[in-house]
């Protein structure tokens, strides 16, 4: 029996759990994930696709593509935040409009990996290689948004919440999901290419462990999400608006990147998720310290409330149909 790709993803067990998570909330279940837990998969999450990342790396190789499609990933990171202060300064002040933006601006992890379970079920190839578009994508966004704060906040800011340069890369650079990113790739990497044994000694714990770790990190995830949907109240209409319209004006975008850039399906569909998603924890995180004007409720409620929900639950099916639509369509 055919169904519906949006139909598909949403029966998927992973997106399943995300819903039974929030549903727990939305009926005042006690279920409760122990808080140590939801860190230690997300990041064995990051470990294990930062690895299997590196090993695919290694068996493409450096092919013709993989450079422009990063330097595009970190070209649409540097862009798209800056796309969103525009529009965010209709409404919000500085602070707030740039927090945002570099929220919008960054990736979410666990959205690219929905959006790779989905193109298993549906038996689309991709390439290992957009690991590192995930991995480049995500520090570029924190430097926009801070670097707009720094030339586009009131001259008499306090000099305690002046930021140095060294800080804002420190920051950007070395936080601990891009650095688990980024060396689990590069140990991923080193041992295909020099020790493929540890490749089969690795893969009942990055392997097959995989699918249901992600099902159990979205579980809490649906918890979370659904705890902060009473924020949105604060937000308003306008911000609410904002949290659906972009990663869809967004992903409009990537797939016209991908399709210049002559991408298979597969890596479009993965592209266009990493321009429309959004990040609830590294730029959260980044903005707090730093920016402590912006409010949080902001940028975290829309994107771990609204974004994230609907790019897993309808957004991947419908950047599909696009991709479906338009990369057929003769070269630019």
């Amino acid at each position: 029996m055919e169904i519906s790709p949006i139909l598909q993803n949403v029966l998927a067990p992973p997106v399943l759990f995300f819903l039974i998570g929030a549903i727990s909330v939305l009926f005042k279940s006690d279920l409760e994930i122990p808080a140590p837990l939801p860190k230690l998969f997300s990041l064995y999450l990051l470990l294990a696709i930062g690895f299997k990342g590196g090993i695919e790396i290694q068996k493409s190789g450096f092919t013709d593509q993989v450079l422009p499609t990063l330097s595009a990933a970190i070209l649409m990171s540097l862009v798209i935040p800056l796309i969103g202060f525009l529009i965010l300064r209709f409404k919000f002040d500085v602070f707030n409009s740039a927090a945002i933006a570099a929220a919008y601006g960054s990736i979410s992890a666990v959205t690219f990996i929905s959006a790779e379970s989905f193109l298993e079920s549906q038996k689309i190839a991709f390439d290992g290689f957009m690991v590192g578009a995930l991995a480049l994508m995500e520090s570029p966004a924190i430097i926009v948004g801070l670097l707009l704060v720094k030339f586009a906040a009131p001259k008499n800011r306090p000099k305690s919440r002046k930021m140095h340069l060294s800080a804002i890369l420190h920051e950007s650079l070395l936080n601990g999901s891009v650095y688990l990113l980024l060396s689990s790739l590069i140990v991923g990497f080193l041992t295909a290419s020099i020790n493929p044994s540890g490749i089969e000694k690795m893969e009942p714990f990055t392997g097959q462990l995989f699918y249901g770790a992600e099902c159990f990190f979205l579980l809490d995830m649906g918890i979370v999400a659904a705890q902060r949907l009473p924020r949105l109240k604060n937000a308003g209409s306008f911000l609410i608006g904002f949290a659906i319209f972009m990663p869809l004006f967004n992903a409009f975008i990537g797939v016209f990147v991908a399709r210049f850039l002559s991408l298979g399906p597969g890596n479009s569909l993965l592209f266009v998720v990493l321009c429309a998603s959004a990040s609830y924890l590294a730029v959260p995180a980044a903005m707090r310290m730093t920016v402590p004007e912006a409010k949080s409720s902001y940028y975290i409620s829309t994107t771990l409330g609204l974004t994230f929900p609907f790019n897993i639950v309808l957004g991947i099916p419908i950047y599909m149909s696009l991709v479906n639509t338009i990369i057929p369509l003769s070269p630019l």
